[in-house]
């Protein structure tokens, strides 16, 4: 497939430069969040507080791990899925484009950036089409934020083919934004009727603010069945829109929010079916992240770091094809080391995951004391495994026969 063919000067109109612009912003100033996230000066990251007991002889051959990953109505062939990140612009269209190839090629799920762009402005559609071009039979999300109408998400859906619609909350991100929406109080009358008009299931979506147990309860109240908690610890676009900001007068409110972790902790019994994104590292962090109660993890400013070269995306057809051959070596490295961790820990699958132990510590614990969480719990779930049964070793090594 070629990359998205966006018509310029007296062929047709460009996307609409202000927007355009914005969104290639966000990609520099993301990339350049995550470039400190490595280097090691981003902020303390919840999911190094989340320790997984070693059981020394609990472990399964990786060979026999299936990470299929149950979630809502459907099943993924990992439970790994390339978050939402950008589109509007030419620049970010060819980023769009290496994920849709990698996506296609790996059958990882994947979702768009807002599509808002792309229903205002017909110029800007075929920046996000392109992953449904490249991928003409995998799993997409739309993505569309709550302020929008529930004809709005029919548009979305339509335009991608998708097969479900994010709905992304991020009331602390247009607080900052200079072009911010904040009619917040219209948020839950919106996702409500957009539930119920999307033709696919919804999945709502922090930005980085993470959400919150009575959050959690209030969707599963509106009608959502699938909600990813979206929390603190990776791209900070409280950050980002801080820093496009003239007086960059609102750099007190970076790391606002909950993370992951403690949303996950948070979350009360009969919550939507649990995705787990921001601050997502390492397939560790995956494992961390189902073994408390996610059924899958997004990515997103990991393998936007991927794609991007020296920081910058793709500038033509022959340097996104090899954004996109970086990112499925990067995705199969992924999924290798995420069914050795499997066997390691003796799941077979990725809900065996939630029968591991897990200690929580520092200021997630702490979280979760103030919050009135019983972390202690997630410390003996094993023994509800049943033992492994090896009487038909031992007898083969006690019969009397000699041993090699």
């Amino acid at each position: 497939m070629t990359e998205p063919t966006v018509p310029a000067g007296p062929a047709g109109p460009s996307p609409d430069p202000a927007r355009a612009g914005r969104k290639d912003e966000h990609v520099r100033l993301a990339a350049g969040q995550q470039a400190a996230l490595a280097a090691g000066a981003g902020p303390r990251n919840d999911f190094d507080e989340v320790e997984l007991l070693h059981h020394a002889l609990d472990g399964v051959d990786p060979a026999h791990v299936d990470l299929t990953a149950a979630v809502g109505p459907w099943r993924w062939p990992l439970p790994l899925y390339v978050n939402g990140m950008t589109g509007g612009s030419v620049a970010t269209g060819r980023v769009n484009r290496a994920i849709g190839i990698a996506a296609r090629a790996t059958g990882i799920p994947v979702a768009t950036g807002s599509v808002s762009a792309g229903l205002d402005d017909a110029a800007a559609r075929a920046t996000f089409t392109v992953v449904r071009d490249e991928n003409p039979d995998g799993f997409v999300m739309a993505n569309l934020g709550a302020d929008r109408t529930p004809d709005d998400a029919v548009r979305a859906v339509e335009m991608l083919r998708a097969d479900a619609l994010q709905v992304h909350l991020n009331a602390a991100q247009e607080t900052v934004m200079p072009e911010g929406s904040r009619r917040f109080e219209t948020w839950a009358g919106n996702v409500a009727a957009i539930c119920a008009a999307s033709p696919v299931p919804v999945v709502v979506k922090e930005v980085g603010a993470g959400l919150s147990g009575r959050t959690l309860a209030r969707l599963a109240g509106l009608g959502v069945t699938v909600a990813d908690v979206g929390g603190r610890g990776g791209t900070d676009f409280v950050g980002i829109e801080n820093d496009r900001r003239p007086t960059r007068d609102l750099a007190y409110l970076r790391g606002w929010g909950q993370s992951a972790v403690a949303c996950l902790l948070d979350a009360p019994a009969g919550a939507p079916h649990l995705l787990a994104s921001g601050g997502v590292r390492t397939p560790l962090d995956v494992v961390r992240a189902l073994a408390l109660g996610a059924r899958a993890a997004g990515v997103a400013g990991r393998f936007l770091r991927v794609v991007l070269d020296d920081g910058e995306p793709p500038r033509d057809a022959a340097a996104t094809d090899r954004a996109a051959a970086r990112l499925v070596e990067e995705i199969e490295v992924w999924r290798s080391h995420l069914a050795a961790l499997h066997g390691l820990l003796g799941a077979r699958t990725p809900a065996e995951l939630m029968t591991t132990d897990v200690l929580v510590r520092g200021t997630v614990r702490e979280f979760a004391a103030l919050r009135g969480i019983d972390v202690g719990a997630l410390t003996r779930r094993t023994a509800a495994r049943p033992a492994p049964d090896l009487s038909p070793d031992l007898t083969a090594r006690h019969d009397g026969a000699p041993h090699a």
